[in-house]
């Protein structure tokens, strides 16, 4: 039977949440103008003041935020209370300009370990789960969303953070951890590990997991749930909106609710901005409608997904969405074609090899080249150069068929590729554009 951390608003009807959003998104808009003069003077420029804004129907009105916006009034330009209020900052891992900073306010804090707490609990957990997790701490949101989502749950939290992946199978196992919170490639990395050690899911005492933080696909998902012996949850997030909890997925796994009580979700046209129809694909965009020190209006994420209302058999009533397709920022153009590296992954998972892979991009007489690296299975490696050859073959085949266009393939040794505690890195762009 399904379970809910907050039953009264995770399956409120849908005339209640849109009068709470109503409520909160002008008391928000108003903050926001009071109190953020960056984002008062972008709806000066567009001809909008907080009179404009009676409902969520007017939301569309609003001028937009995007990364750029935030580099820009780094540090202090978007905190929206007074700096004596804000009691925590964190930051993205971003390589590029400067880094974004969030702030949160006591209030904020507690909203947030709320929307991770949501999350456990529709993995299946509850106060007599053990929960160990292994995302990063400090100021990557992933480890103090779930550390607190566990706390308010009354999980026995172990702080693992990453790395030292000997020492996480031993607590793993020696303090019964039921719930696994991590990056996705870290599961597989921690699967990869046990195996090695000779230890198989029967020797684990997991029954779930919950892994964001990067975008992986449904074969990784069963990869890791085979490896792991586990169910394997999606949960989405952004430090600029909190960190993740903002959706996450129930036991049907079909989508991540979005919580509707703190977002609100629209998709547009990456290319217009014009707002696009329920079930249509395009780029996600949040507005946070009680945030407090770090109030962002209609911020772009550059996340590919859809939004579906369709009833769902869990009983959660808010909008889902879809697991990202990919990014506008990261989809590679390669030769006049969309690519994603989790189509590339789901052809390799598909053709039985691990998500262990690194993609190599680059220009050579004015024409770009796709070159996908590919780590064999233990199972699997051989130094006979024809079955190699074959193998690569196949892959390039696959690849062909899922992309439209023809990729190199290279077969390399187990372990070769570099492995990541955090997030891992896919690809390498050395194209000059």
């Amino acid at each position: 039977m399904e379970q809910y951390f907050q039953p009264e608003i995770e399956c409120a009807s849908r005339e209640e949440i849109v009068k709470l959003q109503n409520e909160r998104l002008v008391k928000q808009v108003k903050h926001v103008w009071d109190n953020v003069p960056y984002y008062r003077k972008k709806m000066e420029a567009q001809g909008v003041t907080p009179a404009d804004i009676q409902s969520i129907d007017d939301l569309h009105k609003l001028p937009f935020l995007s990364k750029e916006d935030l580099r820009e009034a780094y540090p202090y330009g978007l905190l929206g209370v007074p700096l004596k209020d804000a009691v925590r900052i964190q930051s993205t891992s971003g390589t590029t300009g400067k880094r974004v900073v969030a702030f949160y306010t006591h209030h904020d804090i507690d909203l947030w370990e709320e929307c991770c707490a949501r999350a456990i609990v529709a993995a299946g957990g509850s106060n007599e789960d053990v929960c160990q997790v292994s995302y990063g701490y400090g100021l990557f949101t992933g480890g103090p969303g779930l550390n607190g989502g566990s706390h308010k749950v009354g999980c026995l939290t172990i702080p693992t953070s990453s790395g030292n992946t000997d020492r996480q199978i031993m607590f793993i196992k020696d303090l019964n951890a039921t719930i696994l919170c991590c990056t996705p490639s870290y599961a597989a990395y921690l699967g990869e590990r046990m195996k090695e050690m000779g230890m198989g899911p029967n020797d684990i005492p997991l029954k779930a997991g919950i892994f964001g933080a990067e975008a992986w696909s449904e074969e990784m998902r069963q990869d890791i749930q085979n490896t792991l012996g586990i169910k394997a949850y999606d949960i989405y997030g952004l430090t600029e909106l909190s960190g993740p909890g903002v959706s996450f997925e129930c036991s049907d796994q079909k989508g991540l609710h979005i919580n509707e009580d703190h977002f609100i979700a629209e998709i547009i046209d990456p290319k217009t901005g014009e707002v696009l129809p329920e079930g249509t694909l395009g780029e996600l965009v949040f507005t946070s409608i009680d945030k407090q020190a770090f109030p962002l209006l209609r911020y772009r994420t550059r996340d590919i997904c859809s939004l579906t209302r369709e009833k769902c058999p869990c009983g959660r009533t808010h909008v889902r969405m879809t697991k990202p397709k990919g990014r506008t920022d990261d989809m590679l153009i390669i030769r006049g074609v969309n690519v994603f590296p989790s189509q590339i992954e789901t052809v390799l998972l598909n053709h039985g090899y691990a998500a262990n892979y690194q993609i190599i991009v680059d220009r050579v007489n004015m024409t770009d080249t796709l070159d996908v690296h590919v780590e064999m299975t233990p199972e699997m490696f051989t130094d006979n150069i024809g079955e190699i050859e074959a193998k690569q073959k196949e892959l390039v085949d696959g690849l062909k068929a899922m992309l439209g266009l023809k990729a190199k393939v290279t077969l390399v040794a187990p372990r070769s590729i570099t492995r990541s505690e955090g997030k891992a890195v896919r690809v390498i762009d050395n194209r000059k554009i």
